[in-house]
């Protein structure tokens, strides 16, 4: 490995022109890659609801869907604006008043219940549908036109609605996150640092890194926003150890090296072999995410663990070349360390141990107990700035009409309009139903059917189903409506075995099943991940115990604080944080335990071991913690996206609880395992020189 030091010191300025020139394809990429607003989409293709939206494109040509609400406009004017809606690119179809009959016809012929979903004092109401996907890039384009074309007051509600306003929101806020993150783990860094210039450094190198991760992304086809969102603060914040590492490798080596690229060559060698073993377990975290059926996880994991391993290659190939390159300005810019000596807090820790384990133990229970209850929610329109023109929209839905989520039945177009009529009428009954529309709906006592315009039986039928659509007084996400969906699916097959029952709820109660079975099978899959892993690099069968012990307590306080605290979080980030955190804090836990074991191996005492590898571990684990919590929290208390705030704040109150662990709980089970460790492991005892063989007697 120091002939591959000694080869990358050589090669600086050729790995540098090289590093600078992948960043022009790789930013070139990063602008072409599509990005998923819908996390929906992220289903498993497998399940009916996701079949069932299938089946509407197909059979329909319809795939997203809006409600629209008119206010003060009068019939001529609306019917209108809807010809205007119809005349957009990728409105499929558009369902009023004037569709079930004509405007001449009194509105109160209709069924109450249908005429009530139309109209309300001056306020009507319209469906409107597009031959394409809830979030494709030609959904939201015909939204905004529908904005642009629309006078008075218009709201138009539905998926499509919310994600036209999430991209606009994510992509004005995206460069602030970035920026936000920079300058406060950049602060940090010179405050925590013995030079002003080296964070500029580090920051260059990592920002290389993320620009080579996210132009890679390419090649998956598209990401979510959330991936998007998250990627270049999560890099940012999980590979600055490495940086931190090399320089405090280059620093130690400058004494035993008078030759700056001599020293330079041992540090990448020594920088290797460390954050090889503690990079492994960090992409292991995120790869932990794969396994979660709801493809979201994999979304994130892939591009997060590509990130891990671009900011490894660039440690060792980019930034060495760059602090040699500015050695000189490095060294002019120097200061005094603000950290001490860490030996007297060392050493206090250790003298207070047994607090420390007691406070372990009567934490732990209370931890477990608020992780596992912790509350989480599924709307995530429901969070978004009520400002936005969805959520005006949607609260004036909700106010105006009594409706929160709408569903869709998809039904055998063969029943008899007995048993559709007899269907409908049971389950308008079902709490929380506000009313069923479709064609059979459509004809009440004083309407005949020849009254209905083929135009209307064309767009709520196809060859093989009957469309319906079920406007419900409940939200998505909510025990009330995932009740409901449980009582119309009952109804639905009564008639119809081979029915389904479609839309965001049904959709958002099947993502509560799955992300419920995620969550544990993510949480099983990252331990025993990081137990093999940290089992190979630290060569024992105790300390993975004992680190990923330490690590989970730590998880559990920071994912049970909202229990107690009354909060709920949105759904994705209890299973983000777990492995973010255990593949970030694990870092911590073998940097201090590696160095534990080398004084160990030198012949030091327990206590003086112990003492040693915590003095050294100390600044290292609050510089990284604190950079981590910098980039972090700037962006969770900016942001407006819950979803992504949530988890930024996650994360930054997880590196503060985790440095908490390693510096105080980690070196407590260090002195009272210590003999465990040193008999299950190897490396922790000095080695015995063999005796010299005794002399043969001479013969002679």
């Amino acid at each position: 490995m120091v002939a591959f030091g000694r080869k990358i010191v050589k090669l600086r300025y050729v790995i540098l022109i090289a590093g600078i020139a992948l960043m022009i394809p790789a930013a070139i990429a990063y602008f072409h890659t599509r990005i998923n607003y819908d996390i929906l989409t992220y289903l498993p293709d497998s399940i009916q609801t996701i079949k069932g939206q299938d089946i509407l494109m197909n059979e329909f040509g319809k795939g997203g869907f809006s409600l629209v609400m008119v206010e003060g406009l009068s019939d001529k004017d609306v019917a209108a604006l809807e010809d205007k809606f119809k005349a957009i690119d990728h409105v499929d179809s558009v369902i009023w008043y004037d569709d079930v009959a004509d405007l001449s016809v009194p509105k109160e012929m209709l069924p109450d219940d249908v005429y009530e979903a139309f109209n309300k004092g001056d306020t009507t109401c319209m469906a409107v549908f597009f031959d394409t996907a809830t979030s494709a890039d030609e959904t939201i384009k015909a939204v905004q036109q529908m904005r642009s074309v629309a006078s008075g007051q218009v709201f138009i509600s539905g998926m499509s609605a919310m994600v036209t306003d999430l991209k606009e929101l994510c992509e004005k806020e995206e460069p602030v996150y970035v920026a936000i993150a920079v300058v406060l783990s950049c602060l940090v860094m010179m405050i925590f640092m013995d030079s002003y210039l080296i964070p500029f450094i580090f920051l260059a190198n990592i920002g290389m890194a993320i620009v080579w991760n996210l132009g890679t992304n390419i090649f998956m086809g598209q990401i979510s926003y959330i991936t998007k969102a998250l990627a270049a603060v999560l890099q940012l914040a999980v590979t600055m150890d490495y940086s931190i590492f090399l320089w405090h490798s280059y620093e130690e080596q400058r004494g035993f090296y008078d030759d700056h690229r001599e020293a330079m060559a041992h540090a990448i060698s020594l920088t290797f072999v460390a954050v090889l073993g503690s990079s492994i377990t960090t992409v292991a975290g995120f790869i932990a995410l794969c396994f979660m059926t709801f493809t979201l996880g994999f979304d994130l994991g892939i591009v997060m663990a590509k990130g891990v391993v671009f900011g490894v290659i660039s440690c060792v190939t980019v930034l060495p070349a760059l602090i040699l390159i500015f050695d000189k300005p490095i060294n002019k810019t120097r200061h005094r360390n603000i950290l001490p000596d860490m030996h007297k807090l060392s050493n206090w820790i250790i003298d207070h141990r047994k607090i420390f384990l007691v406070v372990f133990l009567v934490v732990i229970g209370p931890a477990y107990y608020g992780y596992k209850n912790a509350g989480v929610y599924y709307d995530l329109g429901s969070t978004l700035p009520k400002d936005l023109q969805y959520c005006v929209a949607r609260d004036k839905l909700a106010s105006t009409f009594d409706t929160g989520a709408t569903h869709m039945i998809l039904a055998d177009v063969n029943m008899s309009s007995k048993d559709a009529y007899n269907m409908i009428t049971e389950m308008k009954k079902v709490d929380g139903v506000k009313n069923v529309l479709g064609v059979d709906s459509l004809l009440g006592p004083t309407i005949p059917s020849t009254m209905i315009p083929d135009e209307v039986k064309d767009k709520l039928q196809s060859e093989h189903y009957k469309l319906m659509v079920v406007n419900s007084k409940y939200n998505t996400g909510t025990d009330q409506v995932n009740a409901q969906v449980d009582s119309l699916n009952t109804i639905l097959h009564k008639y119809d075995a081979n029915g389904m029952l479609i839309g965001e709820a049904p959709c958002t109660k099947d993502l509560i099943n799955i992300s419920s079975n995620d969550f544990n099978v993510v949480s099983t899959v990252s331990m025993v991940m990081m137990f093999v892993i940290i089992a190979a690099v630290l060569f024992s069968f105790s300390l993975p115990f004992i680190l990923v012990m330490v690590i989970e307590f730590a998880i559990f306080i920071n994912l049970g604080i909202p229990f107690y605290t009354g909060a709920t979080e949105p759904f994705i980030a209890p299973i983000c944080i777990s492995t973010i955190q255990l593949g970030a804090t694990v870092d911590y836990a073998i940097m201090m335990t590696s160095r534990y074991k080398q004084e160990r191996s030198s012949g030091e005492t327990k206590r003086e071991a112990v003492t040693g590898a915590l003095a050294y571990a100390i600044p290292s684990v609050i510089v990284s913690a604190c950079g981590f919590f910098a980039a972090t929290f700037g962006v969770g208390m900016y942001s407006q996206v819950a979803i992504i705030s949530s988890i930024c704040m996650l994360m930054s109150r997880g590196a503060l609880i985790s440095m908490a662990s390693v510096i105080f709980i980690l070196p407590s089970f260090y002195m009272l395992f210590d003999k465990i460790i040193c008999k299950t492991s190897r490396g922790f005892l000095p080695s015995l020189k063999p005796k010299d063989p005794p002399e043969s007697p001479d013969m002679a």
